[in-house]
């Protein structure tokens, strides 16, 4: 049996140690033990999972991080954030996302998921300022959710999604289209509209806005399965995105075959398939995808398997179908994070999600044996490029009276886009089990 390594919950020391050749293991690409603000200039989603990944022309970049701020040691940025944070008291409010960085995390006054720290950042609304340390759709849904005299701060303005980005406006506006040419714009007999668009919370304002234009909901990975009960009470099909695997994950365990689940490609007519195959979806799946999540394989469950009889498989259901079916159980972050809580001590987990929610639970879990099944170190680009440096600066811009990298959604696009919310909120989801 081999022992799963690393119980350090910082991920940045770890890739540092393994850069230097003081740790064995491996990263997934060079670059990641460095500063962000060295490739903030240039074009791409950073070094991490989503390296590959083919970047909107209009995503946006940060500008030039100061000199202090890139030069500060560990201990100095530390002691910065402390001090900005203590002498700013209730103005500010800073959110961090179970995927950021150990570094970031220590200074959050709430963790969670983005819509948990949407609507944690509702219960403050005393702060002028809002700190999301996560990635620019999910500082949109704050800004949504937020009063109208609060800011919204992104500290880093390159922190976009890779699978938030597979789906842009205009490219689901034609697809909306082609679809109708096909489905028709009438109700059937029941009432039920021929389609009903749902977006997951990974995905951008404008999306959102869309959705609640054309009576659709927004869902996330815990309220997925109840989200499509209730599209399914409104219209005869779901066209669902951005991300794919979600989709089908929770379709299929409602019995939906295979079969009626076609894949929307926006860069081929009707979206790669035939209009026989398309009268007979109930499920239309985005192509789209999480580039962390795709990193797992059935190989690295039946590795687990075999190295640890009494391992518990937990994914999250943005993971390839094959990985969910293979697995012990499938969750949201939440739902992960909460298996572990409740576990007996002395339990085996193999967890597939980003590597460091997955090192941090490895580290305040002591009592289990915790460890990622991908066995390459490979965080989430974009979360990534969200540095103490970037928080540090953010703060002490606001003592100065300065609000930088503000995040504001249109009225023109929010309205909607609270509609759309508003429909999730309503939604109570059931149980997950698997």
């Amino acid at each position: 049996m081999t022992t799963p390594p690393l119980i350090d919950a910082s991920v940045d020391r770890t890739l540092k140690l393994i850069a230097t050749g003081a740790a064995s293991g491996s990263a997934c690409s060079p670059g990641l033990e460095s500063g962000p603000w060295l490739i903030d200039a240039a074009p791409g989603y950073g070094p991490g999972a989503s390296n590959a990944d083919p970047v909107p022309f209009d995503t946006p970049r940060q500008g030039e991080l100061p000199e202090t701020y890139r030069t500060a040691s560990e201990a100095e940025l530390e002691q910065r954030i402390r001090a900005a944070k203590e002498k700013l008291g209730e103005r500010v409010v800073i959110l961090g996302h179970f995927y950021q960085r150990d570094e970031v995390i220590q200074h959050a006054d709430f963790v969670g998921d983005s819509f948990q720290l949407a609507r944690a950042a509702k219960t403050r609304p005393e702060a002028e300022a809002i700190i999301f340390c996560g990635v620019h759709f999910m500082a949109e849904t704050a800004d949504l959710l937020s009063t109208p005299k609060q800011s919204v701060i992104l500290p880093n303005l390159a922190a976009g999604c890779s699978m938030a980005d597979m789906a842009d406006l205009e490219s689901v506006e034609d697809c909306w289209e082609q679809l109708e040419e096909i489905y028709g714009t009438e109700p059937d007999a029941e009432g039920r509209a021929p389609l009903i668009p749902v977006t997951y919370m990974n995905s951008s304002a404008a999306l959102k806005g869309f959705v609640g234009r054309h009576g659709g909901i927004v869902c996330t990975s815990s309220n997925a399965p109840a989200v499509l009960e209730w599209a399914f009470e409104r219209g005869q099909r779901v066209l669902f995105f951005p991300d794919q695997h979600l989709g089908r994950n929770t379709a299929k365990a409602m019995g939906i075959p295979l079969e009626q689940m076609p894949l929307w490609n926006p860069n081929k007519p009707l979206g790669g398939n035939d209009e026989t195959e398309l009268e007979q979806a109930k499920v239309l799946l985005w192509h789209g995808f999480c580039s962390v999540h795709k990193r797992f394989t059935v190989e690295q469950i039946q590795k687990a398997r075999a190295d640890h009889p009494d391992v518990h498989v937990v994914v999250h259901p943005e993971s390839p179908m094959p990985v969910v079916d293979a697995a012990d159980s499938a969750g949201s972050t939440d739902f992960i994070v909460k298996a572990i809580q409740a576990a007996p001590a002395g339990s085996t987990f193999a967890i597939g999600t980003e590597i460091n929610l997955v090192q941090r639970l490895a580290a305040q879990y002591p009592e289990h044996t915790i460890f990622c099944l991908d066995p390459v170190v490979c965080p989430c680009s974009t979360m990534y490029r969200i540095h103490p440096g970037y928080l540090a600066w953010v703060l002490e811009s606001l003592l100065e009276g300065k609000v930088l990298n503000q995040i504001t959604v249109s009225a023109e696009v929010a309205d909607p886009a609270r509609v759309a919310l508003e429909r999730m909120l309503s939604v109570v989801p059931k149980a997950v089990t698997k």
